[in-house]
């Protein structure tokens, strides 16, 4: 289906799929009252952008900071880049050595055909680990977010000796995390990508059905709409306490970039893909409890996509994780990067630069 859905943000009005409290489990602490990093600090940072080949293609990454300090890895969402984290890297950058790649086929890494490349998780986790050689990283923090959770624990789980601790942004490894409506016609389309309108009968997808007129809709063509600037803008701003501070140059970049010739293939087979994941959900759980890396937990809590229900199991595998829930949606640094900076410096001294 080639029509484009053109829909303004009211009128994809949807319930709340998971009413959660707000009130955070045992270890959660408050916020810092203070930054480690100074205004002055931060506005010296700087970001430099490069790109490394690796099995033929370009893969781009933005770096901060100096080499002779920690380094954090920035794994990043769909439909996003490391676009997402400009704001976030130069408030870290002074204090740590930072760096966050595009996958093959996001942001302004080379985007091969669904033909000529293996769109899965497996692989962009593959590329992520050569991209890490080839940048002579052995020793880092992870920060995790939507995609970047599945590549960033296949890799965390096959080399724990490499992992100095762990951030994790409403990025999943629960099956808790999965158990709402969005999720419902997906895991259907895992099942059989000529399903049609399984899973699709609930009050978050009726939107959508009733938006395209399709009473019997492909479960494929339900998902064409997560590719529309409706679906992108409604990821950025749905449960935000101001609109006003997303940024409409994120949305139209990603939209930009979703846009191209080709892109849509690429999201469905990463759609299909996506349950591969959790079948690797008790192996990475075992990794928790086993090497029990340090682990710092962001998550915007009015996420409808990853609910704060995804958030809570960590807990049961992990004993030094401290646990933050922002009043925010998906995309948490749009709104929250001081906070989150804050909370990543002060997390780090302790856990990294203390041991």
């Amino acid at each position: 289906m080639k029509t484009t859905l053109k829909m303004s943000l009211l009128a994809l009005t949807l319930s709340q799929l998971l009413t959660v409290d707000a009130v955070s489990a045992h270890n959660t602490l408050a916020p810092a009252n203070t930054s480690t990093v100074s205004v002055a600090t931060l506005a010296a940072a700087e970001t430099t952008y490069g790109t490394v080949k690796i099995e033929g293609q370009d893969i781009f990454y933005r770096e901060a900071g100096s080499r002779s300090k920690p380094t954090i890895l920035l794994l990043h969402g769909f439909p996003t880049s490391s676009h997402m984290f400009r704001e976030l890297i130069p408030k870290l950058a002074q204090n740590y050595h930072v760096i966050a790649p595009d996958y093959p086929g996001y942001g302004n890494s080379s985007m091969p055909s669904v033909d000529n490349f293996e769109y899965t998780f497996d692989h962009m986790a593959s590329i992520v680990e050569q991209f890490l050689v080839k940048k002579s990283i052995s020793k880092y923090s992870m920060y995790v977010m939507d995609y970047g959770a599945p590549v960033g624990f296949r890799i965390a789980s096959a080399n724990p000796e490499q992992i100095q601790s762990l951030i994790v942004q409403n990025g999943n490894a629960y099956i808790e995390g999965l158990d709402n409506n969005f999720w419902q016609p997906i895991k259907e389309y895992w099942k059989d990508k000529k399903a049609v309108n399984k899973g699709l009968d609930n009050a978050w997808w009726k939107n959508v059905k009733a938006a395209y007129k399709q009473p019997e809709m492909k479960n494929e063509d339900a998902l064409r709409f997560l590719l529309t600037k409706g679906a992108t803008t409604w990821q950025y701003t749905n449960g935000v306490r101001d609109i006003a501070k997303v940024g409409l140059d994120a949305i139209n970049e990603d939209q930009r970039l979703l846009d191209r010739e080709g892109n849509e293939a690429i999201q469905l087979q990463m759609f299909y893909d996506y349950g591969s994941n959790v079948p690797l959900y008790p192996k990475w759980q075992a990794y928790f409890r086993k090497h029990q890396p340090d682990t710092l937990i962001v998550w915007g809590d009015k996420d409808e996509i990853f609910p704060s229900a995804g958030a809570y199991p960590y807990q049961r595998d992990l004993k030094n994780v401290e646990t933050h829930f922002l009043n925010t949606g998906h995309f948490v640094l749009e709104e929250d990067s001081a906070e989150v900076a804050g909370y990543i410096n002060t997390f780090l001294a302790r856990t990294v630069n203390g041991k």
